[in-house]
């Protein structure tokens, strides 16, 4: 009940966070005239834009199956695309993207995966998001530093920085017991310290789970093909997800920019707001695009094109992940009572 009320806080903030910043932006802007605009862009550029977000699910659930069935976990396709989704869906709507690898492994635990094997998982697709959003973004900023004004070159440096020291934390999750235990050891000093009830039994729990994660790992040490596999799949992912705003600009008929100039610009603006703590990074990103693509669009087009782009980047999977979960929420009741009904028989 009480993640409910949280997640429901969440969700209340994104979308208070939301209405804000259209009515920012939109707010001296002829509505009118941007529906319009959008009406009349070439929907074909804008299919294939949607197509290349369903690419970067995709990618993301083969990543999953992949070390599941590496790790010796059982799961389809489909459960993977939900996983993925579900992920989207919770990191979407909280903080910094805290909520969307603790809610996948939450449903794989219900789908009979083991959470030691899950958060390696996941660690490890996450780890690979970090390395290429990283070296992407840095090879991006030598062809786009000039478009980067004094503040966004401020939030390009925070970005990174931010997005390396998560990159480190998740290798020394990833490959270093002993640095793990250690984590384990202060949180649990910083549990007692506020008197937090069973501490002892809650530090056990941990640390068994740690040792089969540990004995996962190990595995995927040795086995790194895996991971190379896991990497060039999120290259692709993420050259997919930048193409969207090159498809995005042809659909209004605009031809002076290449794929690769927009591709670049969009990796850098990717890497400067995925590290600000705000729900989806939801305002920092419409701003950012308004920004960074001001160079790009005719005057007159820019705030259509920002708002085509996240709507098929962000908005249109949002809903579409939101409707996956509520789906997942209800199957799952539903199998609870059912397992409750056969327990009850017996």
């Amino acid at each position: 009940m009480k993640d409910t009320k949280k997640y429901l806080k969440n969700v209340i903030l994104f979308f208070i966070i939301i209405i804000f910043t259209f009515y920012v932006i939109f707010k001296d802007q002829d509505i009118t005239g941007i529906f319009g605009i959008l009406g009349n862009v070439n929907k074909r550029f804008v299919l294939l834009a949607i197509l290349c977000m369903c690419f970067y699910i995709t990618c993301e659930a083969i990543n999953i199956g992949r070390t599941l069935k590496a790790l010796n976990e059982k799961s389809t396709f489909l459960r993977n695309i939900k996983y993925a989704l579900i992920g989207f869906f919770f990191s979407s709507i909280t903080p910094a993207a805290s909520g969307g690898q603790p809610m996948q492994i939450y449903y794989m635990y219900k789908d009979k995966i083991s959470v030691a094997n899950s958060t390696l998982a996941l660690l490890i697709n996450l780890a690979c998001v970090q390395i290429v959003t990283i070296s992407v973004a840095l090879f991006s900023l030598i062809f786009n530093y000039k478009y980067l004004n004094t503040l966004l070159m401020w939030f390009f440096a925070i970005g990174v920085m931010l997005n390396l020291s998560a990159l480190i934390l998740l290798l020394i999750s990833i490959l270093s017991k002993r640095m793990s235990k250690g984590i384990i050891r202060i949180v649990v000093k910083m549990l007692k310290f506020f008197k937090v009830k069973n501490i002892e039994s809650k530090q056990a729990k941990l640390e068994d789970e740690l040792n089969k994660y540990h004995d996962s790992a190990k595995y995927i040490k040795d086995n790194k093909l895996v991971v190379l596999k896991n990497l060039l799949t999120t290259y692709a992912q993420f050259i997919a997800f930048y193409g969207i705003s090159y498809l995005i600009y042809c659909s209004f008929g605009l031809s002076e920019h290449n794929v690769f100039s927009i591709l670049t610009m969009q990796s850098v603006l990717y890497a400067t707001v995925s590290g600000i703590p705000s729900p989806g990074s939801v305002g920092v990103s419409e701003g950012g695009y308004m920004a960074i693509f001001a160079s790009v669009f005719p005057e007159n087009l820019l705030d259509s094109a920002m708002l085509l782009t996240r709507g098929v980047n962000f908005y249109l999977f949002v809903l579409i992940s939101a409707v996956i979960v509520i789906i997942s929420e209800m199957r799952s009741k539903r199998q609870e009572s059912t397992d409750e009904k056969q327990v009850g028989k017996n």
